[in-house]
């Protein structure tokens, strides 16, 4: 029964000094009640004869707003009148266009669209946990209400990555031009790709004439050549427990996606092959690197990852990437500069790696250490804060030393700066000819 049941009892219960007998007065005005109630809910549509269906938007990016529209279909030959409650998961901040406590009428046969728009906090899949519809009688007195009727329609709104260094790109593509103009104009000798045709100036390798062109065009024309562009690049995100630590206002691994995605879209442009790995104590996700479309496919694979906590199998890892990858690579490496995890994870397996790819780590950097070093100390916390962030500091630098003897070149940089930092590194590189 509703709040109206109540509302109707107490209205009578002012009448009873008006009866002769008090206690028959309450025996029939209850007995009334609940004979309504009774006719009131018989009247009310049945929960079998209600379905629900879900469309809408399948996946949204972080901090966009997606909307899944729920439709019941009203296949009773009376009137429904009903209350619904479309749940999802706290995290998916969901909010209906209709409220809960407000009813909607669905005639017979019809279909009632509840539009609820979400705009979630936290990266991943956001599912649909629960589905309350409560079917009112006509007087609203009584209601039907029944667990699994209907059915809640399976939906998961997969939340991918927010990617805000995007806004780097165009900056990043306009120095890769350069890059290829500088390589191009040297003719350094690599290349074996034919680029295009240009008019012959004085100190151009004659050997690179183009006679058939310069006898059609009257003119003399030198072929220039650009050079490879199907190099290899690997990026391995490390989800294990150092991944779980935040940085600001997200965990390190969010960071590492969003310069892994700024890093692919840039290889990508630059006709290289990417591929990527996740991994802690197992492999979490791979994407084999395809041109078309491969972006799209690295910002699915990569949103339901999540931090796990346990430590990283890098020779799982190196033995991942030594299998999969032939040919020489730039394999990058996103983790956390700490020292137990490298220096008894990886530093044992390093040299395997080494041996066969080009490595680079890179890793964000605290700006809280940096903080606690920078502050004068004020007492005796203070003291012990920034011993702490001293000796934090220091076995960075030893880490950085020992990955550097195997010739591995270090990215550290904070949460903000991680993406360009690690973009112009890739660049750098690709321009020295060393991928």
């Amino acid at each position: 029964m509703t709040w109206r049941a109540a509302v109707l009892l107490l209205a009578g219960a002012l009448t009873l000094p008006a009866w002769p007998a008090p206690f028959v007065g309450v025996a029939v005005m209850t007995g009334a009640v609940l004979l309504l109630c009774a006719v009131d809910w018989a009247l009310a549509a049945p929960l079998h004869a209600v379905t629900a269906g879900r469309d809408g938007d399948r996946t949204v990016r972080l901090g966009d707003t997606a909307t899944v529209t729920l439709r019941l279909t009203n296949t009773s030959p009376r009137t429904l009148r009903a209350q619904v409650r479309d749940a999802w998961v706290p995290s998916a901040g969901a909010r209906p266009d209709v409220p809960p406590d407000r009813p909607v009428r669905v005639g017979p046969g019809g279909v009632a669209a509840l539009p609820t728009r979400l705009t979630p906090t936290r990266r991943g899949d956001r599912p649909a946990v629960a589905l309350a519809v409560r079917s009112l009688g006509p007087l609203g007195l009584a209601f039907r209400q029944r667990a699994g009727r209907p059915a809640v329609p399976a939906w998961t709104l997969r939340v991918l990555p927010r990617f805000d260094s995007r806004r780097h790109l165009p900056e990043k593509l306009s120095r890769l031009r350069v890059i290829d103009g500088m390589q191009v104009s040297r003719g350094r000798g690599q290349g074996t790709e034919f680029d295009t045709l240009r008019e012959y100036v004085v100190g151009d390798d004659v050997r690179s004439i183009d006679w058939r062109a310069s006898a059609r065009r009257s003119d003399v024309l030198v072929r220039t050549w650009r050079p490879e562009r199907d190099r290899r690049l690997v990026c391995v995100l490390d989800t294990g427990r150092t991944s779980a630590v935040r940085v600001g206002d997200e965990p390190r691994l969010d960071t590492a996606i969003d310069a892994a995605l700024l890093l692919t879209a840039l290889a990508t442009r630059a006709g290289d092959r990417v591929d990527l790995i996740a991994a802690d104590a197992a492999i979490r996700a791979t994407v084999t690197g395809s041109r078309p479309a491969l972006l799209n496919r690295v910002v699915t694979a990569l949103a339901p990852l999540q931090p796990a906590l346990v430590e990283t199998d890098f020779a799982l890892v190196v033995g991942e990437i030594l299998r999969r990858e032939r040919q020489r690579s730039l394999v990058v490496l996103f983790t956390a500069l700490e020292a137990g995890a490298l220096g008894e994870g990886l530093l044992p397996v390093l040299p395997r790696l080494a041996a066969r790819h080009r490595v680079v780590v890179a890793a964000v950097h605290d700006p809280v250490l940096t903080r606690l070093t920078a502050a004068a100390p004020v007492g005796r916390a203070d003291v012990y804060a920034a011993a702490a962030a001293w000796r934090a500091l220091a076995e960075r630098d030893r880490v950085r030393t020992a990955l550097a003897r195997y010739g591995v070149t270090v990215v550290d940089a904070p949460a903000d700066r991680l993406a360009p930092t690690l973009a112009d590194t890739y660049l750098r590189l690709k321009a020295l000819g060393q991928l």
